[in-house]
Parts: structure tokens; C-alpha cells; sequence
């Protein structure tokens, strides 16, 4: 995991350690340190289970509740889909954590040209309710919840997912959905956006409000931090740009009258595992106390009910950790990322699978990761006590120094006019690629040890990954069900609802109730997708190359 500058002596003596961050690592570290950096214990870290949670959100830790097991997986047509979550069920997951290609997260049908050769390439394709019924058959949807890692049409997603569970004879009250919905990670990380970003807010806006009345086991937006350090931001900026994400869309949802205490105990968080262990611990461990410290003193939250102030989060690493290089030590960097996940806290793990580097995952691939967290959990002992790190010397002294640091980065966006301004212009996106060039010229000169990338390099390493080929067969399957849904459905029925959301957005209503509708009556993913595009328009990414 060295993502961390070390600079030596003529005897290979390491004589300094620095940090993504900046933070500079002392060779020891004493009690001294704590008093110098300020570390209360009440203030700092406190029982497990207490304001400001960094030791978590359960007096008893994993020993009475494991981390969730959410798997990314899908790909291919929804029978696919359907056959890999009960494989992962089967063998002891218990979350489900739904990948869809490109053309579902972009709001294009299967049919659609700009769709060709993409159909189930790196995700499950969706067309409409048809779909979600063959992913979820015979899947318990009150007993198991699902993750939706889908951003600009995730209201869509997130109708389409209560439409499928009424269908199934279950009452919309005990379904469980977390779709990532962040449009603005999904801006600046990564690149699947649709409409302008103030569009986008509105309609997490509008799926939040609805949860709060409609959902109450739904997790209405998870905010992507993840995305944002895979794109090159620090482990400070990651945190501190997923926290005034999340201020952005409080202040949407209060704007509607809801009170804090009653909608933002549904937020979570999607945290990366990347870099250095102990950075990476000292990472999760500020982004929860900074995430209560956020809402109790901006917001005045948690005077109603402290559990609003938990910081609830799926760690999950792998991507970029993993290398083409030697697949096969993904196995163990993946069991690394698993460890530092588990020191950290999170609530819900998941683990790249070792040939993501080159391909979607293979059923034995995507088992050893299963594998490598079920270890964890039932082999090495880390359920044995609550927060083993806990006043460590070093841990505590550096996750204050990541504390301050992330307390800079949010109030240089801040200072800037908040998150929605800084996307809108560019200023994130700009410094998050200048970091992300500088890394890699960090990797290529050496800086940055990367093992079998530049250093312990096999010139005549043999690859042994199962590629997972496009299917033109299976896309030409897709698409004729497609058109034989067009058929069948009662498309006078569609027609009439996409009218009535088209009028719902036009009036700035709540779309979630017409959407649920449009989805019941088979309207395709590209049709409700079709009438946000025509209203709000679509987003033209600013230079960020200034």
C-alpha cells in the first residue's frame, strides 16, 4: 500500500517518511506527541459508541455487530446478474452492491446507438422493470439490502427498485436501497454525469425528501469520497471534499422544510482504501469524529437522536491499489485493504477481486475476495476487542494532524463559495488532476513504490487472467427483449406518465412518485432519462486545464 515518499541513506536506513497528506512521520512516537498535538480523550476519541464516535458507532464494536459484506458485482444481462448474487449469497455475503455498464449510468437503453458495444461490459444492463425482475429473483429483498452504484439516473434506480420489491409482494417499507446518487463526486471523479450540476442536487434532493417520507430503510445517497481519490485527491481532501459534498445536499433538503435530525441520519459514505495503512486508518477514523464535529456545529444535529451524527460507510478498496503487473499479489494487497478497513472501523467492506486491473471478475475470483474478508473476520481476530488502536501514540497523534488538515480543505471551499460553485467551476477538478499528474510522476520516477510496477519488476512475467470478452451474442439478446417490451407494454400508459413527469419537473415538484410509476408501467431507463435531459439540458464540463 506505499503510497508515501521515503527517503533513505547510503544503507538503505529510512531516515524519512512523508505522507500523501503532507503528514511527516516521526521514527517514534510518545506521549509527549499527544500532549504537544492537543489530544483530549474525551474530545478526541472517547467510549466506543459516543460523540465523536472515532472509536465507532457501537459500544460493543464488531464483537456485536461484523462488517456487512457488499460485493461489487453485475455484468451482462440481468440473468447473469442474477446468477452472480446468488453465487456471493450463497457462499456468505450479506449485501448486495450492483454494478451497471456504462450506456444504464449514462441513460441510454441497450437500443440506443451510442450504446453499441457497451451493453454488459462493465455493469448489468437495465432497460426497465423487466430487468430489475430478472436481477432480484427470488432474492429476499426484506432481508438483504442493496447498494446502487449508479449516480445521474439513480433516481430512476431507486424507483425502479420499489416498483420491482411492490411486484415481489413486499412492502416498500422494508426494502433497503443505498444508491450512490453523488453527482458531484460523479463531476469531478469520474465522468458519468448527465445534466448541470445544480439540476442533479435537485433531484438528490428530491429522492432524499422522498425516503424521509415514502423509504424509511433506504439510504438515499452515498457520498462517494472514493471516486474522488481514485481521480487524485488526497486522503485529507477525499474526506474533506465528501463532508461539504454532503453539507451541499443538507442545505438542498433544507431549504424544503425538512428539520436535520430528521433526514440526515440516511447518509453514508463510500471511502476509499488506498495508500499508506496508517494513513489510511487515521483517514477513517477523522472522517468520523470530523463528520459528527460537521453536522453538531453547523447544522446543530443529533439534539433529537445522537445516531444522526454516525458517520455509516462501505470501505472498500482495490482499485487504484491494484496492478496489471503480477495480478496475482492483488490477492494479498486485497487482504491489506480488508486490514486497514476493519482498523478503521467500517461498517460495510468491499474488495476489488484480483483481475480487475484487466477484466470484470471471475466467479473464483470474486469468491477469494469474499474469502479474504470472511478470514478477517472469523480468522485473525479483529472482532476480538473494539478499536485495538485506540490511543496509540502514533495513531491518535497523526489522526489529529489528518483532522487539521482536513478542517484547511474544507474551509478552502468554504472561503470559495461552497462545493456547488467550486464544481461548477472547475476549481476542485483542476487540483484534484495537477495531484493526480504529480503522483504519476512521482510512480515513474521512483518517489512511489509500487512492487512489480517499479520495483521487483519481472521482465518476462506471464499473465494469467481469464478475460471476460464482450458478448456481441448477449447485447444482441438485450436488445431484441428490448424492443418485444416495447411491444407487449401498454404504451399509451407510458406516454401518459412520462408526460406527468415531464410536467413534474417542468413545476420543480418531486419526481420520485411519477417515476415510480413510469417504472411500474415499463417506461425505459433512456425514456425518463430522455425527459430530464430535455429539460434540465446537459452539463458542459468546464476547462479544468488552466
Amino acid at each position: 500500500m506505499g503510497v508515501a515518499k521515503y527517503t533513505r541513506d547510503e544503507k538503505d536506513r529510512i531516515t524519512g517518511v512523508e505522507y500523501q497528506s503532507g503528514i511527516k512521520v516521526k521514527t517514534v512516537y510518545t506521549p509527549e506527541d499527544l500532549e504537544k498535538c492537543g489530544f483530549d480523550y474525551r474530545q478526541d476519541l472517547n467510549d466506543p459508541g459516543e460523540y465523536p464516535f472515532t472509536r465507532g458507532i457501537h459500544s460493543q464494536g464488531y464483537r456485536s455487530r461484523a462488517w456487512t459484506m457488499r460485493q461489487y458485482s453485475g455484468f451482462g444481462t440481468p440473468e447473469q446478474t442474477n446468477e452472480r448474487f446468488k453465487l456471493l449469497i450463497a457462499n456468505g455475503q450479506n449485501g448486495l452492491n450492483v454494478a451497471f455498464d456504462l450506456p444504464t449510468q449514462m441513460g441510454l437503453d441497450s437500443d440506443d446507438p451510442a450504446a453499441q458495444g457497451e451493453v454488459g461490459r462493465v455493469g448489468m444492463a437495465v432497460d426497465s422493470l423487466r430487468d430489475f425482475e430478472l436481477a432480484f429473483k427470488d432474492i429476499a429483498l426484506d432481508k438483504i439490502g442493496s447498494g446502487l452504484t449508479i449516480n445521474a439516473v439513480a433516481s430512476i434506480m431507486m424507483a425502479m427498485y420499489q416498483a420491482v420489491a411492490e411486484k415481489y409482494g413486499y412492502r416498500k417499507e422494508v426494502i433497503s436501497a443505498t444508491p450512490q446518487n453523488d453527482i458531484l463526486k460523479e463531476i469531478v471523479g469520474r465522468g458519468a454525469w448527465l445534466y448541470p450540476p445544480r439540476a442533479g442536487v435537485k433531484l438528490i434532493g428530491d429522492t432524499i425528501e422522498y425516503s424521509v417520507k415514502e423509504l424509511p430503510r433506504c439510504n438515499p445517497v452515498s457520498i462517494c469520497g472514493y471516486h474522488l481519490r481514485e481521480s487524485g485527491a488526497t486522503p485529507a481532501q477525499e474526506i474533506a471534499y465528501a463532508i461539504q459534498i454532503a453539507n451541499t445536499y443538507i442545505d438542498e433538503v433544507l431549504q424544503r422544510g425538512l428539520e436535520i435530525d430528521d433526514f440526515v441520519g440516511r447518509f453514508s459514505f463510500n471511502i476509499n482504501i488506498y495508500g499508506n495503512l496508517w494513513e489510511t486508518v487515521a483517514k477513517f477514523r477523522a472522517a468520523k469524529k470530523m463528520w459528527a464535529r460537521n453536522l453538531v456545529e453547523r447544522y446543530g444535529a443529533g439534539k433529537k437522536n445522537k445516531k444522526v451524527l454516525f458517520f455509516r460507510g462501505l470501505f472498500g478498496g482495490g482499485g487504484s491499489g491494484l496492478t496489471k503487473q503480477q495480478p496475482m499479489n492483488n490477492i494479498v494487497r486485497g487482504a491489506y485493504y480488508g486490514l486497514a478497513a476493519a482498523l478503521g472501523g467500517a461498517q460495510t467492506t468491499a474488495l476489488c477481486s484480483y483481475d480487475e486491473a484487466y477484466t470484470i471478475p471471475t466467479p473464483q475470483s470474486a469468491l477469494i475476495s469474499l474469502r479474504t474478508l470472511q478470514m478477517l473476520m472469523d480468522e485473525v481476530g479483529l472482532r476480538d476487542t473494539v478499536d485495538p488502536l485506540a490511543g496509540s501514540y502514533f495513531i491518535e497523534t497523526i489522526t489529529k494532524e489528518m483532522e487539521a488538515m482536513i478542517e484547511k480543505e474544507m474551509a478552502e471551499i468554504d472561503n470559495y463559495g461552497g462545493m456547488l460553485k467550486a464544481v461548477e467551476d472547475g476549481f476542485v477538478q483542476t487540483k484534484i488532476a495537477r495531484q493526480e499528474y504529480e503522483f504519476q510522476k512521482g510512480l515513474e520516477n521512483g518517489d512511489y513504490v509500487k512492487i512489480g510496477v517499479n520495483k521487483q519488476v519481472m521482465e518476462e512475467e506471464k499473465q494469467e487472467v481469464e478475460l471476460h470478452e464482450y458478448d456481441e451474442e448477449m447485447a444482441a439478446i438485450k436488445i431484441k427483449g428490448l424492443q418485444e417490451l416495447k411491444n407487449e407494454r401498454d404504451n399509451q400508459a407510458v406516454r401518459h406518465n412520462l408526460l406527468r413527469l415531464e410536467e413534474t419537473c417542468r413545476n420543480g415538484k418531486n419526481v420520485m412518485p411519477v417515476l415510480v410509476e413510469c417504472c411500474k408501467s415499463y417506461a425505459t431507463v433512456g425514456e425518463m432519462a430522455g425527459v430530464y435531459k430535455n429539460i434540465y439540458g446537459l452539463f458542459k464540463e468546464p476547462n479544468i486545464f488552466k
